[in-house]
């Protein structure tokens, strides 16, 4: 629905914020908006658009849908082509997180995720 919280945690409604991107009605004008609408795939297991804003250079063949609830995402940091976050589920083993500092780069007009150094919490 309209008003269902986007997962990036923009405090905006999904359909105002990551939806856009999701359908394709709209591309990431920034790698932050690019990695929150990522987070946002994960969430909502949206893995075509996960995929399509992968780097072709480091694109995985697929996706497969997990079995985690995604619980919250925080932005530590970012530059021009890099963010750094921490992504936080719920998954099988219990609560978790992800510490990454993650590169992009634009190719044709697009944001595209490249890769990413996963790190310890407290780095």
């Amino acid at each position: 629905m309209f008003g269902d919280p986007c997962p990036c945690g923009s405090s905006k409604p999904y359909d105002a914020c990551c939806g856009p991107l999701h359908r394709g009605a709209r591309q990431a004008a920034t790698a932050v908006e690019l990695m929150r609408s990522r987070y946002a795939a994960y969430a909502r297991n949206e893995t075509d658009y996960v995929l399509r804003t992968w780097h072709p250079r480091t694109q995985p063949p697929d996706i497969l849908p997990g079995t985690f609830t995604w619980t919250g995402l925080e932005i530590h940091g970012h530059g021009e082509d890099w963010v750094d976050f921490t992504a936080r589920w719920n998954g099988p083993g219990g609560p978790d997180a992800m510490r990454e500092r993650s590169r992009f780069e634009q190719r044709a007009g697009r944001w595209l995720y490249v890769d990413g150094d996963v790190h310890d919490e407290d780095d």
